[in-house]
């Protein structure tokens, strides 16, 4: 019985006898379903780069965004379910703008991470609500402190990373990511990597059309969260579809 969760999935304040919450990994599997979210730090500022899957050509182009402004030197993207993200979103900043209220100053990376995981990890214990069914990457930028990226799961579990991936192809990306010197590039270099690296985990899947958002924080950017420019956006687009290409004639000719 405990190996297939009958009777132990119906609250996520209830363990199975073997030690795992049924509802936490259901939450998962709904982020597993959803378009892949990267975040790669470079040495002068964070990419976050997404793939929201379209699944109906009569839906605007640009319509329900997966990275968000937290603060002005924070954001995040996000995979999983859009409603609970929105809800978490405004959590994060409700705690940005109380800290920024209270000590006339930004609030740090990590102290926001702590506050925003806890909150995420109230919902598993009580079995009138359900986890949420959202993988977190969130990203800053400060002179001080310089360039930093966490990551929270729907259990409420947060690390630190250089390199971060959540989503469909969460596995293929994180090989990809692995293959970049990160810390010796800059966001600009980035930026056409974490393009490059969403087509092609896309191509992996090739289940429906997709939608590129891109953005970063760092020094060039004087520490604000911006979605990345236009032009800047359309180079990384084209040389993420140039080096599919190659890869596939390359295919080809073996």
């Amino acid at each position: 019985m405990s190996s297939i969760g009958t009777g132990y999935d119906l609250s996520a304040s209830q363990f199975s006898p073997d030690g795992r919450v049924f509802q936490v990994e259901y939450a998962l599997k709904a982020v597993e379903n959803s378009g892949t979210a990267i975040g790669i730090r470079a040495k002068d500022g964070v990419v976050l780069a997404v793939e929201k899957l379209v699944t109906s050509k009569l839906y605007e182009y640009g319509a329900n965004k997966r990275i968000f402004n937290i603060d002005r030197h924070i954001g995040m993207c996000i995979a999983g379910l859009l409603a609970d993200a929105r809800a978490v979103v405004e959590i994060a900043r409700d705690e940005a703008v109380s800290y920024r209220n209270q000590y006339r100053s930004p609030i740090p990376l990590k102290f926001l991470v702590d506050k925003v995981s806890s909150y995420v990890h109230a919902y598993t214990l009580y079995s009138a609500v359900r986890p949420f069914g959202v993988s977190i990457i969130l990203a800053s930028y400060t002179e001080t402190d310089g360039p930093s990226m966490y990551g929270i799961e729907p259990s409420g579990i947060s690390h630190g990373y250089f390199g971060a991936a959540a989503g469909k192809a969460k596995q293929a990306a994180k090989t990809e990511i692995e293959k970049l010197k990160m810390l010796n590039m800059t966001c600009e270099e980035i930026v056409k990597e974490a393009a490059k690296i969403i087509y092609t985990v896309h191509d992996d899947v090739k289940d429906k059309a997709f939608e590129l958002e891109l953005s970063w924080v760092g020094k060039d950017t004087g520490g604000l969260h911006q979605l990345v420019p236009k032009e800047a956006f359309d180079v990384a687009e084209k040389y993420a579809k140039e080096s599919l290409e190659e890869s596939d004639s390359e295919d080809e000719d073996m």
